[in-house]
């Protein structure tokens, strides 16, 4: 299995990185991709990925970590494609949650990056929080960009907006909460062929680890396992359907 959205450059994750990687392998995460979230820790992503054969990366400015971003910055990102290990842009998108960064800001990094998706073929991963009509009204712009709204936390409505324009979601820990039974109608409701399983690690460690405080790859396995019996398939053949998920967006 895959873990298809991870922080492997978090402090708190790389420097037990070894034991991390170990866990995976013993819970049968054989793959994991790590994403980059600004210019400095996307370079430390393809250089991880460079010592290590199971991980690959998408590097991308993540919302939050606009305002101090200059425009003049980015086009290391071009530069950066031409790294073996990168297989998506992101984390981009919009966060109106937090506001850390003006929403004009947030947008004109949002459309660079979609741009380069765009020149460079490669799919997106989105952050978005509180801004799902803002996030599908830019992507409108960008027809054809292959685009996973990672840790899908949203409504059905979102849901279906977000799904009805082509799109696919991204499941973390969030869906083994107990107080998140719409979203777990959510995941029964989500066609298999656009539905990916993460961790978000080190967040959103899932029950029953909540324990745990730093969530990490090996833990990707309890968010499939309640997925497969959400969705009413024998865990091997969920198992079997979500990494060819998982080969087939990210082109790995």
């Amino acid at each position: 299995m895959t873990d298809t959205h991870c922080h492997l450059t978090d402090p708190r994750i790389e420097e037990q990185l070894p034991s991390v990687l170990a866990r995976a392998a013993a819970a049968g995460v054989g793959r994991m991709i790590t994403i980059g979230t600004g210019l400095a820790d996307d370079e430390a992503a393809i250089a991880l990925c460079g010592r290590l054969g199971n991980v690959r990366c998408a590097i991308g400015v993540h919302p939050n970590y606009t305002a101090e971003t200059e425009m003049s910055d980015l086009p290391r990102l071009r530069e950066l494609q031409g790294a073996a290990a990168v297989v998506a842009l992101g984390e981009m998108g919009l966060d109106y949650h937090y506001d850390r960064a003006p929403r004009e800001k947030q947008k004109a990094v949002f459309e660079f990056q979609l741009q380069l998706a765009v020149e460079f073929n490669r799919p997106v991963v989105i952050h978005c929080r509180e801004a799902t009509e803002d996030c599908l009204a830019v992507l409108r712009g960008f027809p054809g960009v292959r685009a996973d709204f990672h840790c899908f936390t949203g409504s059905m409505a979102e849901a279906r907006q977000i799904l009805d324009a082509g799109y696919w979601l991204g499941f973390t820990g969030a869906v083994t909460f107990k107080k998140n039974d719409e979203l777990r109608e959510v995941v029964k409701f989500t066609p298999m062929d656009r539905l990916l399983v993460e961790t978000d690690a080190p967040y959103l460690t899932p029950e029953p680890m909540r324990k745990q405080k730093v969530n990490e790859p090996a833990l990707v396995v309890h968010v499939a396992r309640l997925v497969a019996l959400l969705k009413g398939m024998e865990y091997s053949e969920f198992e079997r359907v979500v990494e060819a998920n998982a080969s087939g967006f990210f082109g790995w």
